[in-house]
């Protein structure tokens, strides 16, 4: 995502971030967190805010940064952000590990032989163990684990786990029992709950915790409990504005496909935003949006760049008048659902020619 723009634009749809959102959020983060210490997890480029943008909001209050990406972390360092950084997938090869040790990154180790490469590297870093306890994805099963504690004596450990299903009616339980076991007579830290976790399972918080969305003002939940409930606020916020209106008569066919066919008189807006900008492609008719503060629908197919809306019940509406498509009133989360996704794709689709606008 570019940084904060310093001049005008032409085209008229921009992405505004709140930092005074996020910090909100992050605040609210802390409170669930009780003892806890917190990573603040600004993988995938800040959730497509922008990491570093993210990083120098929340650095006078964040205890560390959660992230993938090595060249991001580096890229923090040289920008003077000094918080510990804990990268999620540890490294990819051993070449990474004098960057590890220069810039006093904590690698996450879920694999036996990453254990074994880092001690043949002779770098003394702290490091984070990964534990499989039923999401199957990363993690050391019950005897690799043994093993890599034999290898990484010395070293400073921190055992971690993920919950597949912390957002969904199964919970954590049957992980929890199975972390446990793997943890029971041994007296390391632990790293546990991420967003949904932290705000539903205070027994999962372990010494860190690992909030993501909720720091970005979306739900981890939605259809649990919608973010406004959950007290945060929205960070992003997707503005534009409509750039034609025009009248239809029963029968006209709305965009690519003619899949919108008018059953009566109407009047449309075309909204300059499309799936060019990081709008969800297939986002159906009657996707919420905002148009002049009133809420309507979308029409048709969504393009590259350009949506239709419905502003029928929208007299005042006209070229220029602004277009909100999702923000506060009208959540990420809203928007997502009705496109068949989750407002973490939404984010990381922001695309690369979408100014963005900093503030609070």
């Amino acid at each position: 995502m570019p940084e904060a723009v310093d001049q005008p634009v032409t085209r008229p749809i921009q992405a505004h971030i709140d930092i005074a959102a996020l910090r909100h959020n992050h605040a609210l983060a802390r409170r669930h967190a009780g003892k806890a210490r917190m990573w603040s997890v600004i993988k995938a480029n800040g959730y497509g805010h922008g990491a570093l943008r993210i990083a120098r909001g929340l650095e006078q209050v964040a205890d560390g940064f959660a992230l993938l990406e090595l060249d991001t972390a580096l890229a923090l360092r040289a920008q003077g952000i000094r918080q510990p950084l804990l990268l999620l997938e540890g490294f990819y090869n051993t070449d990474e590990l004098q960057a590890f040790a220069q810039q006093h990154l904590i690698p996450v180790v879920h694999r036996l032989d990453q254990a074994e490469a880092l001690v043949r590297s002779d770098f003394s870093l702290p490091v984070y163990l990964k534990l499989n306890t039923g999401m199957n994805r990363l993690g050391l099963n019950v005897d690799e684990l043994a093993a890599a504690l034999d290898l990484l004596r010395g070293y400073e450990i921190t055992l971690m786990t993920h919950f597949s299903d912390a957002d969904e009616g199964l919970g954590i339980d049957d992980q929890m029992q199975c972390l446990k076991k793997m943890h029971r007579g041994r007296d390391y830290p632990l790293c546990l709950a991420n967003s949904a976790a932290l705000l539903r399972f205070p027994e999962a918080l372990g010494d860190w915790v690992r909030p993501g969305i909720m720091l970005y003002g979306a739900s981890p939940f939605p259809w649990m409990k919608s973010a406004a409930e959950i007290g945060l606020r929205p960070v992003m916020t997707l503005t534009s504005e409509l750039i034609a209106v025009r009248d239809l008569q029963p029968g006209d066919r709305v965009g690519y496909g003619g899949a919108f066919v008018a059953e009566h008189r109407m009047t449309i807006g075309i909204v300059a935003c499309g799936y060019g900008d990081g709008y969800p492609r297939h986002a159906p008719t009657g996707t919420p949006i905002l148009v002049n503060g009133q809420r309507t629908r979308t029409v048709g197919r969504v393009s590259m760049d350009k949506i239709c809306v419905d502003l029928t019940d929208i007299a005042a509406a006209r070229v220029g008048s602004p277009v909100i498509l999702w923000s506060e009133g009208l959540s990420s989360d809203e928007v997502a659902a009705s496109a068949g996704t989750v407002s973490y794709e939404l984010f990381c689709a922001l695309a690369a020619r979408v100014p963005v606008v900093e503030q609070g």
